[in-house]
């Protein structure tokens, strides 16, 4: 079991993005807004459904700005989705039974909808929180129209936080995909030329080449400017040298990763002959892309279920901490599941120590409640990339202050209720997975990305791998 479930490796902290900045002033300058005005108004109780809008800034920020567009666009309107029916069946009954079944239902359909679509981090559990914990906020239908209509303004704020990069760096995200793909294939040749054990520098390579052709596939439907396709050219570079490294000098691909960073002209490239290059497939329709998530929403219905019923049978009054965080479990296979596992428990836990050393400064007075969220915004987002134990320690304590938006708490309990649900929705999340296995290949759907040609570490032209559909073994995003 040791073997297969291991330890070591789960905590470990990695580099954190090139853009870790990003998300987290965005996140900040979505939701400091909102609650202000509400600070403002003396409103501050009416935070939840602010928050839900506003936490929509945190998705799509690695997708060019048309897709990002679109990308934003259906999390807010999934979002408002699960909240009006959390809201709904709040106003209708309050049977803790009842409400924790649909808060399952609802984290199940948030778990395949965000697979399906790869919407990407932070995936379901922004929307899977949001949606919990308006089940259990007394509620009445005549207050539901004003309390979504709170969310939508937010959501349309953070869709603007969202958009407003693009006013300054219209191709962003792909010129940084781009550096990325160039450096790591430079990387690649390098150690490849020193004589260095490649399997890493490769599949960082793979990667990273993935990432910059989903970037720049992603404007399908638009039209391609000079931009677009002399980083497409770029790209194919990167993609050479990955299948020949041994004839690939690292040097111009760096050059053209410095350049393409910044804003200045994308260098342009000429066009290898006999190189054909393909843009990332088109995924599929949904609906056949969701049919072979069935065993995942499953486990996902059934681990939150049982983990917000148990949360109940011990006498906690907020279950839907313990079916959020068996929500968050869920991963491409059992061993990553297990890991996810580890790093939330672990997260809580030191979390939960930091709310209670910053409570007696956040309870001074509203202005230092909603200052003090803030700052956990920043910080859950700036270090979330590291490793997702490190970002929990800041997601913790502001999940126990924003319950306190609406009047303040005695923090022992809050403290007690939350060490509890988390510990058995880890354990409940965690028997769902061994009960509900996986299925083979959802885990290779799920692992692999587009072909391209550094994946099949092939030939210059078309490779058979292409054609087929069959994937490389090995290569994880």
């Amino acid at each position: 079991m040791s073997s297969r479930l291991p330890l070591a490796g789960v905590l470990r902290l990695g580099r954190p993005s090139d853009i870790w900045f990003k998300p987290a002033l965005s996140v900040v300058a979505a939701v400091a807004p909102p609650n202000l005005a509400l600070l403002a108004l003396g409103r501050l109780d009416l935070a939840m459904y602010t928050m839900a809008g506003s936490l929509c800034a945190l998705y799509a920020h690695n997708r060019p700005y048309a897709a990002r567009a679109r990308a934003l666009a259906w999390v807010i309107l999934g979002m408002l989705g699960g909240l009006a029916t959390a809201l709904l069946t709040a106003s209708l009954t309050r049977s803790a039974v009842v409400l924790v079944a649909v808060g399952a239902v609802l984290a199940a359909v948030q778990k395949v909808l965000c697979d399906a679509t790869r919407i990407g981090p932070p995936g379901n559990v922004v929307l899977t929180f949001i949606s919990s914990a308006a089940l259990f906020v007394p509620q009445s239908l005549h207050r539901i129209p004003g309390h979504l209509g709170l969310a939508a303004a937010a959501g349309a704020w953070a869709w603007l936080v969202g958009m407003a990069p693009g006013l300054l760096r219209p191709h962003g995200p792909e010129r940084r995909a781009t550096a990325a793909a160039l450096n790591a294939a430079a990387a690649h040749a390098e150690a490849h030329g020193s004589g260095e054990d490649t399997a890493g520098t490769h599949g960082t390579a793979v990667i990273a080449v993935r990432a910059a052709r989903q970037a720049v596939s992603s404007t399908t439907g638009t039209p391609l400017t000079f931009t677009h396709r002399a980083l497409e050219r770029l790209i194919v570079r990167a993609e050479v040298a990955l299948a020949a490294p041994s004839d690939a000098d690292p040097a111009p691909l760096r050059d053209w990763a410095r350049q393409v960073r910044g804003n200045r002209p994308v260098p342009e490239v000429p066009h290898l002959t006999g190189v054909d290059s393909e843009l990332a497939p088109h995924p599929g329709p949904l609906w056949h892309r969701l049919r072979p998530l069935a065993p995942l929403a499953l486990r996902t219905a059934l681990g939150c279920a049982l983990a917000g019923y148990a949360s109940l049978a011990l006498g906690i009054g907020r279950p839907y901490w313990a079916l959020v965080t068996a929500a968050s479990l869920y991963q491409a296979d059992l061993a990553l599941t297990w890991g996810r596992g580890v790093q939330r428990v672990v997260g809580n836990l030191l979390g939960v120590l930091f709310f209670a050393a910053l409570v007696p400064l956040a309870h001074t007075g509203e202005v230092a409640l909603v200052l003090c969220c803030l700052a956990l915004n920043f910080g859950a987002e700036a270090l979330i990339g590291r490793n997702y134990w490190l970002g929990s320690v800041c997601v913790t304590p502001m999940a126990l202050l924003i319950t306190e938006f609406a009047g303040f708490q005695q923090p022992g309990p809050l403290i007690t209720e939350r060490v509890v649900d988390t510990l058995v929705g880890a354990l409940v999340g965690l028997a769902a997975a061994v009960v509900v296995p996986h299925r083979k290949r959802v885990v290779r759907a799920e692992r692999a990305g587009p072909r391209t040609l550094a994946a099949t570490g092939g030939s210059r032209g078309r490779h058979p791998d292409q054609r087929t559909g069959k994937t490389t073994e090995g290569v994880r995003p």
